[in-house]
């Protein structure tokens, strides 16, 4: 059981939970950038968590939802309000209602994670600072410290396992709820590498090609808040040609961007994909959360094969793009 101490001070109105792994510093911080990893552990056995949005930066944010054994759900957030890369992050920390605006009926606190190298492992301290003694009692009350240390019993089989977040695991698919879809891939390089690879013309027409054999004859990247794209492909006898557009919606340069994506000359419908990168110890996580009109839609574009496409344009963008001369 990793959590070594659970500590209640009336008085500054805290709560201090400590515990202890046999893991490196780097390891542990990874667990909780990785919103694969950090879903494994987060809620307990009985109430696994699913996060829809995870942006560990300074103005960031996570949407998450656990789910009881007859489907109850509890919805959660945090709001980022300072991120120390491999040492600690600050978030506001409250409860969300279905369809994920703030739950205003329970409280909402101010929570800091520290991590910190020991000399068996590494240490999380993670303290939450209440805005009153009932809000406190509140929380304690409701079963909070027991659900904690259930949910960190988890974490060490989490941690265990290297192999299905490292960088070579290729790229993953995970189906979210009833109509998302969360595309995930370690690529080697940093954040600003793989958002610059994504945002300059002339390098997105030498990666974001999927199997060979295509060109990219037109790439109008967008940039800001409202622009549009417009991106065209033909195999290398000109034929064949299909292509996407759409708008840009939201922009957080390097960590996050969300537009809408769809097919030119087509009525089919209007997929809105989330962007989010964020720097692992092994490279950058790159998450694409996919929200589709419904589950039909979603399952007909996954067996398109697009998966396998998008694992061979970022193998090429490692190998093309992202490896020293």
């Amino acid at each position: 059981m990793p959590v070594t101490s659970v500590t209640k001070d009336a008085e500054a109105l805290t709560l201090t939970v400590v515990a202890d792994f046999p893991v490196p510093v780097r390891r542990l911080w990874d667990a909780y950038a990785d919103p694969r990893q950090l879903e494994r552990f987060w809620g307990p056995p009985e109430w696994p968590a699913t996060f829809t949005r995870h942006d560990m930066a300074v103005g960031g944010r996570s949407d998450y939802a656990m789910t009881g054994p007859d489907g109850e759900r509890s919805g959660g957030y945090w709001e980022f309000l300072a991120v120390d890369e491999g040492r600690s992050f600050e978030v506001l920390d409250g409860f969300a209602k279905d369809d994920g605006t703030p739950n205003t009926d329970l409280p909402t606190m101010r929570m800091v994670m520290r991590f910190e190298a020991t000399d068996d492992g590494s240490r999380m301290v993670a303290t939450t600072y209440y805005n009153s003694i009932e809000q406190l009692e509140q929380l304690v009350e409701m079963g909070m410290v027991e659900g904690l240390r259930a949910a960190m019993g988890q974490i060490d089989d989490v941690l265990a396992d290297l192999a299905s977040f490292a960088a070579g695991a290729g790229t993953q698919v995970q189906l979210l709820g009833e109509d998302r879809a969360r595309i995930s891939r370690v690529i080697r390089g940093s954040v600003a590498e793989v958002w610059r690879a994504h945002h300059e013309p002339d390098l997105l027409r030498r990666w974001q090609l999927g199997p060979d054999g295509w060109t990219m004859p037109v790439c109008e990247v967008g940039l800001a808040a409202g622009d549009t794209y417009r991106y065209e492909w033909e195999d290398e006898a000109g034929e064949n040609r299909f292509g996407f557009t759409g708008e840009v919606l939201e922009v957080a340069e390097p960590v996050r961007e969300v537009t809408t994506e769809s097919m030119i000359g087509s009525d089919g419908p209007t997929v809105v994909n989330e962007l989010t990168l964020t720097p692992l110890e092994s490279g950058t996580l790159l998450s694409l959360l996919c929200t589709y009109p419904d589950a039909a839609t979603r399952e007909t574009i996954l067996a398109t094969g697009m998966a396998d496409g998008m694992e061979a344009s970022y193998a090429r963008l490692e190998s093309k793009i992202l490896t020293p001369a």
